[in-house]
């Protein structure tokens, strides 16, 4: 190629480069830690000292999957009736844009605000049956919040804020501001 240099220092034999290259690091490194002087150390980990066999890790177990939040219900826990169940699993929430949020959650606590169980508060109902309600996405971001969702206050502002967000209350106003007959 006419007007370019080969470098003065260019070597075409990569073995003749590598060799060249451990020179210069041998010069380097001072004798201590050179490889002859130190003790061999073996780079794979002693599987004697694991605990837990690959077998026991790669098998699934019910200890990773989510459930709902704990809720604290006394010392007598509570049955929620399949027909109950079935009925809040009727208008189910996917999560996605098109879907109003308020209008899920105004649907669903007019089901849960027509019936009562004696010894159990209203928060550990609705926290209870809230998630028979999601689907989809809806149900993933619940249950990546459930330590967070202690109150049915907490859960449900979490979920209008995340499913009803700033920016989609402004496109509202900006449609109810601009309105013209």
């Amino acid at each position: 190629m006419i007007g370019f240099d080969h470098l003065t220092n260019y070597i075409e034999d990569p073995k003749t480069l590598i060799r060249k290259a451990k020179a210069k690091l041998r010069k380097k490194i001072p004798r201590t830690l050179l490889e002859k002087d130190r003790p061999r150390r073996s780079l794979t980990p002693t599987f004697e000292a694991m605990a837990k066999t690959f077998h026991e890790v790669s098998t699934p177990t019910t200890a990773n999957i989510r459930t709902g939040p704990t809720v604290n219900v006394g010392d007598e826990g509570f049955e929620l009736k399949p027909a109950l169940i079935n009925k809040v699993q009727g208008n189910q929430f996917y999560g996605k844009a098109h879907e109003d949020a308020s209008a899920h959650l105004q649907h669903f606590l007019e089901i849960c605000s027509t019936f009562t169980l004696k010894g159990v508060s209203k928060d550990a109902i609705l926290l209870r049956l809230f998630p028979f309600s999601l689907l989809g996405r809806a149900k993933q971001l619940f249950y990546a919040n459930k330590d967070k969702n202690t109150t049915w206050d907490i859960c449900s502002t979490t979920f209008l804020a995340k499913f009803f967000p700033v920016g989609k209350m402004n496109a509202l106003r900006a449609k109810i501001s601009t309105f013209q007959q």
